[in-house]
């Protein structure tokens, strides 16, 4: 078939389908996946009101079980989701799997004409972002990413007022999760994968590896072969903040450093690990640790530093904090007493720069609105809050860091070509074989 036949054909489709829904106003949405996140999903589609709960899929028996019970028993099951995209009722597609097959099965969804949302990160590596655009584009279908932050109120409040200037210019920002899990999550040797668990398919196109208990179910995040570990599962949520409010499509150069210095367990990923993302006129820093909590204080996991002060958010809500606008000269050291002909004191009194500002916040509000988002853009056709070219730029940012921690030196990404310049080594670390016969599958939809 040719190009423009395909085009004509979307078109087409996309058309009668909003014929469809005006007559119908019901959206009949499966899921992919019924993990942690993907329970979550389950409950906020649950409960918007035209939204029909027509199937569940899983490679976890027990999990496809639980999830058609919290569908409301009516889900149709299946565990192979190839079969839940041929189900020509759906309309929407809910992608919560691991994240090696986040864009391949959202890619298979776009060409089975569903609109797709699809958890973050939405990436594996660089390069699958690329073909999710496209595959989005040429079917003309709504990819929602699930960066729910967007979506909150206070959250597109801060956005508004650090694009105002409110806080002065924004010069840099910090962001940082920091626990303790000593001694980690186990290394348990590798075994037989359970008999109700589809273990072939749940690797996918990942490569083969034995059956672990800890490279499966949750754990998964913290292989290499299925995820980037925190920089991808949490930084994601705050470098998508970042980029969002301050209009980037992805920093100029990344460095990063860590390991997994303290944990005893299996897993791969760095337990420790500190990012320096560079953008036009700002930097920003990543900062994760997983053997130390560190001093007892509120932690936000985000602040913008501006001119005139800063703008810490998270999930709960945002506060602003004013710097004091005093003459330079009286932030000079006076030990023993300033000598002749240098600066002089003066007796100016400190006064804010501007009014602190506190804001709250509603976790349950950004995944409430963030899924009616997408249902409403699924009727109109407009771009959702976090469309998959939006997802692509901030899962970019993640990689980056992961990339030049494995290498060990700076990487330095063109947001325009889409590349990263100047380094063979690392710009071949953009793509990874898939396994047979998904890399097969990936051609035919790249076709």
């Amino acid at each position: 078939m040719s190009a423009t036949r395909r085009h004509f054909l979307a078109a087409a489709t996309a058309a009668s389908y909003s014929r469809i829904l005006g007559a119908n106003d019901r959206i009949q949405v499966g899921f992919v996946g019924y993990g942690l996140i993907g329970a979550q999903h389950v409950f906020d589609f649950k409960n918007q009101k035209d939204v029909d709960m027509a199937a569940m899929s899983d490679v976890y028996q027990p999990r496809l079980e639980q999830g058609v019970a919290a569908c409301g028993g009516n889900a149709k099951p299946y565990k192979d989701f190839r079969k839940l995209l041929d189900d020509k009722d759906l309309q929407a597609v809910v992608v919560s799997t691991p994240d090696h097959w986040h864009a391949l099965i959202t890619m298979m969804a776009c060409a089975a004409g569903k609109d797709v949302y699809v958890e973050k990160p939405m990436t594996l590596f660089i390069d699958e972002g690329k073909w999710m655009i496209k595959s989005a584009r040429r079917h003309n279908r709504i990819v929602q990413c699930g960066t729910q932050q967007r979506s909150g109120l206070h959250y597109q409040k801060a956005r508004d007022l650090l694009r105002s200037g409110y806080i002065g210019k924004v010069h840099s920002a910090r962001m940082a999760s920091y626990r303790n899990i000593m001694p980690g999550f186990g290394a348990p040797p590798d075994d037989k994968a359970p008999s109700e668990m589809d273990y072939e398919m749940w690797l996918g196109p990942a490569p083969a590896r034995p059956y672990n208990p800890k490279r499966g179910i949750y754990h998964f995040r913290w292989f290499w072969d299925y995820s980037g570990g925190q920089m991808t599962n949490l930084a994601a949520h705050q470098i998508d903040i970042v980029q969002w409010v301050m209009k980037q499509k992805g920093p100029i150069g990344v460095s990063s450093t860590g390991g997994r210095f303290a944990l005893e367990d299996n897993g791969e990923t760095p337990d420790t690990q500190d990012a320096l993302l560079e953008y036009p006129g700002m930097t920003a820093v990543w900062s994760h640790r997983e053997a130390s909590m560190g001093q007892r204080v509120p932690n936000s996991g985000l602040e913008f530093f501006g001119t005139k002060g800063s703008l810490a958010i998270g999930r709960g809500g945002f506060e602003v904090f004013s710097d004091m606008k005093a003459d330079p000269v009286n932030s000079i050291p006076v030990f023993q007493g300033q000598t002749a002909g240098g600066p002089q004191r003066s007796t100016a009194k400190p006064e804010p720069w501007i009014q602190s500002i506190k804001e709250p916040g509603s976790s349950p509000q950004q995944f409430d609105l963030h899924v009616r988002n997408f249902l409403d853009c699924i009727k109109t056709r407009q771009t959702p809050m976090a469309d998959v070219e939006e997802g692509h730029h901030t899962a970019v940012a993640c990689h980056l860091a992961n990339i030049s921690l494995r290498l060990g030196r700076r990487v330095r990404w063109d947001a325009e070509k889409e590349t990263i310049t100047g380094d063979k080594e690392a710009a071949a670390m953009m793509v990874r074989p898939y396994r047979k016969p998904w890399d097969g599958v990936l051609r035919s939809l790249m076709a």
